[in-house]
């Protein structure tokens, strides 16, 4: 199959969507790489690392020629217009804040799949782009954080007395939150967690860090899929309540609570920012969708009460080298599932892990977390799309 992998749009993403190395490994597969000029140079792979690795490097044009097109963020819908009738999108697409992309996809033709709704289950661990990202972020929230804070994490015994370590509190224990913990502890702070999620306790505890028990019915606050559910308001301020102390008492605090297609639950009010000691730092990795912080800034460093309030909205993006090569394995992973041993295409909804990620197929909107859309094509029209696939 022909691979266009294209420039991102986003002055702010700096990762792509396939590497040197793994573009090498497809191309040894038969299939033909079509690499945008300029693609891997924010994340530190030229135009001719390609060119050795077996890619062709393209221009725009790449949109039309593409039979597969991989993104990491989801293209224009002047670029999507340029795709062909049943060629496939592959990539983090944000379908929740996409839909009327999502809807001209349909209209296209184009089958599309978005990676941020892989299913949690052991045969997808190896395609998840979301756990690969969310460990590269939980780690550089604690670089961020011990460059920001006024002191050091670890504990030094020196001539000049005794320097006590770095508190530090992670809210939410999911990947991103036990890279946390775990670079907080090697740096040589104490952490203390928390999650609503009771079962991550014992995770929490191997990597390190005091999990905070607090006296919150929450007993159902895991999904099938293994994501934390959204409280009840009732719950969220008793949560908001008993956490206030932990982190009035933190140097650092590193957020990373999120539910799913909805903006993030508000953890911090702006009265307990105020409480904090001046100096301290909130990391707040959930900015993207709102910020778990009431005085978080997505996209901005602020001060706020003698507070550091880090709402970066793109973390894996601070380090693309290694964000990028880790997204590229895991849709190299996935395109695995999606190629017979013959190198046929087979699109198989009855495959949880494909009906966990499609988006649109032969002309309709497929996902059953989305609504059916109101544009989508024809049944004679979308039978004529299949034909010329």
């Amino acid at each position: 199959m022909k691979i266009f992998v294209p420039n991102q749009t986003d002055a702010q993403e700096t990762r792509a969507a396939m590497v040197p190395a793994v573009a090498k490994k497809l191309a040894s597969g038969g299939h033909e790489l079509l690499i945008e000029s300029g693609a891997g140079l924010m994340s530190g792979h030229t135009d001719d690392a390609y060119r050795s690795a077996g890619a062709r490097i393209a221009g725009p044009e790449g949109w039309s020629e593409g039979e597969m097109v991989l993104v990491v963020r989801s293209p224009t819908q002047e670029q999507v217009g340029r795709m062909r009738n049943g060629a496939v999108l592959i990539g983090m697409l944000s379908p929740h804040r996409n839909r009327e992309l999502i809807d001209q996809l349909a209209r296209q033709g184009v089958a599309s799949m978005a990676l941020e709704y892989l299913p949690r289950i052991t045969r997808a661990q190896a395609m998840d782009v979301l756990s690969s990202q969310a460990n590269l972020a939980g780690f550089k929230a604690v670089v961020i954080a011990a460059e920001k804070s006024p002191k050091i994490f670890p504990m030094l015994m020196t001539a000049a007395g005794t320097i006590q370590p770095a508190r530090v509190f992670v809210i939410g224990a999911g990947v991103a939150g036990l890279q946390a913990i775990a670079t907080a502890r090697r740096l040589g702070a104490v952490v203390t967690a928390y999650d609503v999620r009771p079962a991550v306790k014992e995770q929490v505890q191997s990597v390190g860090a005091k999990f905070l028990e607090l006296p919150l019915e929450t007993k159902d606050a895991q999904d099938q899929g293994g994501y934390a559910k959204e409280l009840s308001p009732e719950q969220q301020q008793k949560q908001r309540e008993m956490m206030a102390k932990a982190i009035v008492e933190s140097d650092v605090v590193i957020t990373t609570a999120a539910i799913p297609g909805k903006p993030a639950p508000k953890l911090i009010p702006g009265d307990v920012v105020e409480k904090m000691q001046p100096g301290s730092v909130i990391v707040d990795l959930a900015a993207e969708s709102g910020g778990n912080c009431e005085l978080t800034e997505p996209g901005q460093i602020v001060q706020k009460h003698n507070v550091t309030i880090v709402g970066i909205t793109n973390l894996p993006a601070t380090v693309p080298f290694h964000a990028s090569q880790v997204y590229a394995n895991n849709i190299a992973n996935l395109l695995k599932l999606l190629f017979t041993k013959e190198g046929q295409l087979k699109i198989d909804p009855s495959d949880e892990v494909i009906a966990g990620v499609l988006l649109t197929q032969n002309g309709q909107v497929v996902h059953p977390r989305l609504k059916p859309a109101e544009a989508t094509v024809s049944p004679e029209k979308a039978k004529e799309l299949v034909t010329n696939a």
